[in-house]
């Protein structure tokens, strides 16, 4: 895919790797909707990217607003080219004591989220001439379980089920699916828990590099899946 004046949906775009998957696709010459739940956040982002950054102001647990904002902005005339399902969150503890709101609010956010969009954007990219492009956003959690990360294993291994089975389903549609499994990411992901972000870990320009790689393979190439990780996972003071 050419990347030039394409059109990419972004969740989770306000923070994170969502910021750098923004700019990486801006700066090859996309037009970006960035989605996530915070305005001041996406305005910030907007004055950082420019106008090519559409900032969307969106709950993506909300399938009723998901589905009236795409049905306001795009059309079997004006279909998105890239979905890139990047929202998540994260709430870690031991299987009797993680409340039953965080398990939900996971759920809802990672696996639920995901859903809402790619059910409303597919039919758009089936409808258009050229290849068009899916990436969901899991972890290495989605591949491997940790105590205390049960309801973020769960979420993640669920988007890793639903990335799979959507590759199979959507392939002769002319749309690629491809998953992210990325390991520890230089980022305010774990925000005030007990979790301090080092040089050893993959940056966010570096994973939205990745991104790029795998936007741009040939028409007929697909890479459905990704593992990523540090080569040397340990903070510097602790080797």
């Amino acid at each position: 895919m050419d990347i030039n004046a394409k059109t990419a949906i972004i969740t989770g775009a306000s923070s994170g790797i969502g910021i750098d998957f923004s700019r990486a696709l801006i700066n090859k010459g996309a037009i970006v909707y960035g989605l996530a739940r915070s305005t001041n956040k996406l305005q910030k982002v907007q004055q950082e990217l420019g106008k090519q950054f559409n900032p969307v102001t969106m709950d993506i647990t909300d399938h009723d607003a998901i589905e009236e904002w795409i049905n306001e902005n795009f059309s079997t005339d004006h279909q998105p080219d890239i979905l890139i399902n990047n929202a998540g969150l994260g709430r870690f503890a031991d299987v009797d004591e993680l409340p039953l709101d965080e398990w939900e609010a996971m759920v809802q956010t990672n696996l639920s989220g995901t859903f809402y969009m790619t059910r409303q954007i597919v039919p758009l990219m089936k409808e258009k001439k050229s290849v068009s492009h899916i990436i969901n956003i899991a972890s290495i959690a989605g591949k491997v379980g940790n105590p205390k990360m049960t309801g973020y294993n769960a979420s993640k291994f669920g988007v890793r089920g639903f990335s799979e089975a959507l590759f199979k389903e959507v392939r002769y549609d002319g749309i690629k699916v491809t998953c992210f499994y990325p390991g520890s990411i230089a980022t305010n992901f774990f925000g005030d828990k007990d979790i301090d972000t080092h040089d050893n870990m993959m940056q966010p320009d570096e994973v939205a590099q990745v991104l790029v790689n795998i936007l741009e393979t040939p028409d007929n190439f697909l890479i459905n899946d990704i593992t990523m990780r540090p080569l040397n996972p340990k903070a510097p003071e602790d080797q």
